[in-house]
């Protein structure tokens, strides 16, 4: 079990319990009594420390390296799912996984960022950074689920698009708009959730929905607060500070209307009980494709053009110049 750093109450009852529990184990004692009185302090602490968490707290809640993944999440909603492969341009990048998924007799077209369980998987999926090929093989994979009307199910969980040079050469940021102008249009439901990191781009680029969640735990920015902070105080040593300028949670997004929804997490966050989490996920979805089936093609996509037209509202005010006196 990993602990963070905020965190570091419940790694001292933990420590105290598996104590309690070896003691009982070695000496055949009955230390039930003492173990229900952790099991309880453990719980009341947890909601102690979880029900007023940071923006930066919930960046690192969203990073958590026993927090599930795309791949955990389809194995857990899909009985059958069938990974498609390749953009048919140049090459089947790792960090994006799609393919074709049934949701309880729905089939659906599920994509996702995938960053690896362990290092070795890590390196493997490029630490969910897709390059343009990517992208594109989402796209691919998105067709292909309106040619058949299969509903199309995104999940956002990265850092960023890849940002090497290779990637730019090969058209990264085109990649991305052209998802964007496609999804805008595509005649089947599209559901998203950002399931850990919404960051930039490489968030944006499977990103644009008739339904729009978040997890509760998870972030949705233009930039990292590490990033950030390095831009504004030539440091990362701000980023709890840029984490709070940025309003990047759940919360925030919900309250400027760029989200649908709050999926609420298990008590501890979805690493704690991640079966729990995939049913709560699968149950949000299963309802979001129903509500968006009921339009018609034409309702969906005006509503879908809508949404995105009243995001990013702006006032205009006069500029006050002041004469300075001669």
């Amino acid at each position: 079990m990993v602990f963070l750093d905020f965190e570091q109450p419940l790694e001292s009852l933990y420590e105290q319990l598996e104590k309690i529990q070896q003691v009982g184990e070695e000496g055949e004692v009955d230390v039930s009594n003492a173990i229900k009185e952790l099991e309880n302090k453990i719980k009341n602490k947890r909601k102690e420390i979880y029900s007023n968490l940071t923006g930066w707290q919930k960046v690192q809640l969203s990073r958590h390296p026993e927090r599930p993944y795309t791949l955990y999440y389809i194995n857990q909603m899909c009985r059958k799912f069938t990974e498609l492969h390749g953009d048919r341009y140049y090459a089947d990048d790792k960090a994006i996984v799609g393919g074709l998924g049934s949701l309880d007799g729905q089939t659906v077209m599920i994509i996702g960022h995938q960053k690896g369980v362990n290092t070795k998987m890590r390196q493997y999926r490029n630490f969910g950074m897709a390059n343009p090929e990517g992208y594109r093989k989402a796209l691919r994979l998105m067709k292909m689920a309106e040619r058949f009307g299969y509903p199309v199910v995104c999940l956002i969980d990265t850092p960023g698009a890849y940002p090497g040079l290779e990637a730019e050469e090969r058209g990264q940021a085109e990649a991305i708009a052209r998802n964007l102008f496609e999804m805008a249009k595509l005649e089947v439901p599209i559901i998203c959730a950002v399931i850990g990191e919404g960051a930039s781009g490489g968030a944006i680029g499977i990103g644009l929905g008739d339904k729009v969640f978040m997890l509760e735990n998870t972030w949705y920015s233009v930039i990292s607060p590490e990033s950030c902070s390095s831009i504004l105080w030539r440091s990362w040593d701000y980023k709890e500070r840029a984490a709070e300028a940025l309003k990047l949670t759940a919360d925030h997004m919900y309250d400027f209307g760029l989200i649908d929804d709050i999926i609420k997490e298990p008590l501890g966050g979805a690493h704690n009980a991640p079966e729990e989490m995939a049913k709560i996920l699968k149950r949000q979805i299963k309802k979001a494709i129903a509500e968006v089936q009921e339009m018609s093609v034409e309702e969906m996509l005006d509503a879908r053009i809508n949404k995105y037209a009243k995001m990013g509202v702006f006032d205009t005010t006069q500029a006050i110049v002041e004469e300075e006196d001669n």
